[in-house]
């Protein structure tokens, strides 16, 4: 089957980005010209996504309002004969079909996505994290898909890290089938250098089944009264999961200064932004 959902949780209350983040979501917070949210957006609709769920919180309503109409916007911009903003704002609202559900308590990540049950049924589903933006040629998304066709399998994105981060993320045990393709046989969330069993880290892209609710169901709350997902995926790797080591660069947007690595980065990689950071970097030269 083909991947037609996504489901996007942003109902965190980005403290790390504080005080943006009292009076915006983090998600809107803008990398170059576009908010991270409208960039992870765009990777899903060129992997053919068509739907997309934002699982949200109290104050997040503005993050459907960005990617609905604004009629009167519009009216003001074509007075003003703006059309070229004109243009950007109305191709924003056609990216895909976009719906919200409210997270009533943030109890976790695996908590989170468990609200998009019924809106998923039967179908396979990618689910998003933004605090990841990856700049690469192939969408990430797209990556994962390719190899969820082939295996008909679930699989998530790893990255290599340095040993002396895995307690930062959830680290998989597995054996290569094919190059870059692992067969995930443990996860461990979080562990130290010492018990880690790899450098191979999860990162937020999913390709899952509608089985992974019965999984969450089940799960039983961690510390702080939260539902992991990677407890829940873990059921997966009896049935089998699949783990790709995606090409691209990850830009890690969960923390300030993650979120100017990541402006630098997409600066770097385009053609017509690099002369300008190149330009700026020599007038401040000066004074580094």
């Amino acid at each position: 089957m083909k991947i037609k959902k996504a489901i996007f949780p942003v109902a965190g209350f980005g403290t790390r980005f504080l005080p943006a983040t009292k009076a915006i979501p983090k998600e809107l917070i803008p990398v170059w010209d576009k908010p991270i949210l409208h960039h992870v957006v765009e990777e899903c609709v060129k992997s053919s996504v068509e739907e997309i769920l934002f699982i949200t919180s109290q104050g997040k309503e503005i993050i459907l309002d960005y990617f609905d109409r604004n009629t009167s916007l519009e009216e003001h911009l074509k007075k003003k004969e703006k059309d070229k903003e004109l243009e950007k704002i109305i191709e924003t609202s056609k990216l895909a079909k976009f719906y919200s559900i409210r997270q009533n308590e943030i109890k976790g990540l695996g908590h989170a996505i468990f609200q998009g049950k019924k809106w998923i049924g039967n179908e396979p589903f990618a689910v998003i994290l933004t605090d990841d933006l990856v700049i690469s040629k192939v969408p990430c998304l797209m990556q994962l898909i390719n190899v969820f066709e082939k295996y008909n399998m679930p699989v998530v994105a790893l990255e290599e890290v340095p040993k002396e981060e895995t307690y930062k993320y959830g680290i998989i045990e597995g054996e290569e089938i094919e190059k870059n393709i692992f067969k995930i046989n443990n996860m461990v969330e979080k562990p130290t250098p010492e018990v880690a069993p790899s450098n191979l880290a999860i990162i937020g892209r999913y390709i899952l089944t509608p089985e992974i609710f019965e999984f969450l169901e089940k799960t039983k709350e961690g510390e702080g009264g939260e539902i992991q997902l990677t407890d829940a995926l873990q059921k997966y790797t009896k049935k089998g999961i699949l783990g790709l080591k995606f090409d691209g660069i990850r830009c890690d947007m969960g923390t300030p200064e993650g979120f100017l690595w990541t402006n630098l980065v997409f600066c770097v990689n385009s053609t017509s932004l690099k002369p300008l950071l190149l330009q700026i970097l020599s007038r401040l030269s000066p004074y580094l």
